[in-house]
């Protein structure tokens, strides 16, 4: 099965434009275009029922006290854990592609909705709820359920540069048996005993100008 991105190369830098926040002098961060990468795949194993695509960053600080505090930065020896930013399941094996900008195109407060994709943009997939969620939950502007598609935005005073790893799976079901709101550890873990074959690309995002790997 074969995997890639029109958008960036495997193992380099995500460009801002598909990221929720990009570095800013005065306010170390600010919005950006937040719209989600080009992907498109080949030689589906025999047997393909659907797909799925899972997107998480590894490489989150398992402990807030220093994120995004003035005059303190994030270790790069703190623990981390994992940050799901999309989970899209039931693709058709007939869909070969994902447009760049198909799924997200800009920063919704309080989240897109879902799980059902709505319109045309790709009929009978459905989306589930990204790490968002519970990152904005006591932020009363900003605070709801985000489904779908939302990109990078590490700590802007993380020492640490952070993976995107972009993984999809060929699976023998037709639709993955979960309802609810599809969280993606809740997806990873009920796909699991469903892959016929998986492939994985990489992108790296950083806030911090001093951040290293």
């Amino acid at each position: 099965m074969k995997f890639w991105s029109d958008s960036f190369k495997d193992g380099a830098a995500i460009p801002g434009e598909f990221a929720f926040a990009v570095a800013d002098p005065k306010t170390h961060v600010a919005l950006s275009s937040n719209r989600n990468p080009h992907f498109a795949w080949s030689e589906l194993p025999v047997g393909t029922k659907s797909l799925a695509l899972v997107v998480h960053d590894p490489d989150v600080p398992s402990r807030g006290d220093d994120v995004n505090q003035e005059g303190k930065t994030v270790p790069l020896d703190l623990p981390r854990v994992d940050f799901y930013h999309w989970t899209l399941v039931d693709i058709l094996p007939a869909v070969t592609q994902i447009k760049a900008g198909q799924f997200s195109n800009g920063v919704t407060a309080r989240g897109k909705p879902g799980p059902a994709v709505l319109g045309d943009t790709m009929p009978g997939a459905r989306q589930g709820i990204n790490d968002y969620t519970g990152w904005f939950a006591g932020d009363g502007d900003m605070r709801g359920d985000y489904f779908g598609y939302d990109g990078p935005c590490p700590p802007w005073n993380d020492a640490l540069v952070h993976r995107y790893i972009f993984t999809l799976y060929a699976l023998d079901v037709a639709q993955l048996p979960l309802t609810g709101n599809l969280e993606g550890a809740v997806v990873v873990t009920a796909l699991r005993d469903h892959v016929l074959e998986q492939a994985s690309i990489q992108g790296l995002y950083w806030l911090n100008p001093s951040a290293a790997r």
